[in-house]
């Protein structure tokens, strides 16, 4: 019984944390085409994701859109929408999936199930199903507090970290899904996994998981500490 009530508090308190990270996005991007579709906007799901998103409160945008000025240069102010779809031939399941900027899964909806025969009327009908699970979350969009600083670091909110000097060169070493960034001792400093865009990759130093990203031919290794986004230039050779 005592297994039983820990399971359910684990997955309630999960719930919470899903909901209240949910809850500091506004904006959900929409790919043009799925992985399973041979063609873009097949069946118009593309378009019937996206109308499912606002639906439930989000500003979607299909990736083929023109996106408002305040979110176009950065991908960590919004979320990013996959639907995965799978099954048999008797039974097609789908399954909506909200990503952020470092391929980490925000939110991940039940699966939709549906036994229509046609290709068009079996995807609309589990993928709605699989919106209806969007209801529990009860979104609203809540922005991140900026709280009062005590003390005036620079004038903006990113401190400038001076863990790596200039001096300190960290070779790029190739490594099935990325790089390890290494110093002269061939030390591995930070971990820089692949994403979508060349210039930004997932990078672990440590403990501390952020981006590793290219600003203006510089590399920084980017991550949040007690909400106040830390930036730290490195010098890297790839």
């Amino acid at each position: 019984m005592k297994k039983y009530l820990w399971f359910v508090f684990v997955c309630f308190s999960s719930f919470l944390s899903a909901q209240n990270t949910i809850n500091q996005y506004r904006y959900v991007i929409v790919p043009a085409q799925f992985g399973f579709s041979s063609e873009k906007d097949q069946y118009h799901l593309n378009t019937l994701t996206k109308m499912l998103l606002e639906k439930y409160g989000f500003k979607a945008y299909l990736d083929t859109e023109e996106l408002p000025a305040e979110i176009r240069d950065s991908n960590c102010d919004k979320l990013f929408a996959e639907v995965k779809s799978s099954g048999s031939f008797i039974m097609t399941k789908m399954q909506v999936t909200l990503k952020d900027c470092s391929h980490v899964v925000v939110y991940e909806s039940a699966v939709g199930k549906s036994k229509e025969k046609k290709y068009r009327d079996a995807y609309t009908e589990a993928l709605s199903k699989a919106f209806d699970s969007f209801e529990a979350l009860h979104y609203q969009y809540q922005p991140l507090e900026i709280k009062p600083k005590k003390e005036v670091l620079n004038p903006q909110t990113t401190i400038m970290n001076a863990s790596f000097e200039d001096t300190d060169l960290l070779q790029a070493q190739p490594i099935p899904n990325g790089y390890q960034l290494v110093d002269a001792t061939s030390k591995v400093v930070i971990k820089a996994l692949k994403t979508s865009n060349p210039q930004m990759f997932t990078a672990i130093k440590g403990t501390i998981t952020g981006v590793l990203i290219s600003k203006d031919n510089q590399w920084f290794f980017e991550y949040y500490q007690q909400d106040q986004l830390v930036s730290e230039k490195i010098d890297v050779k790839f």
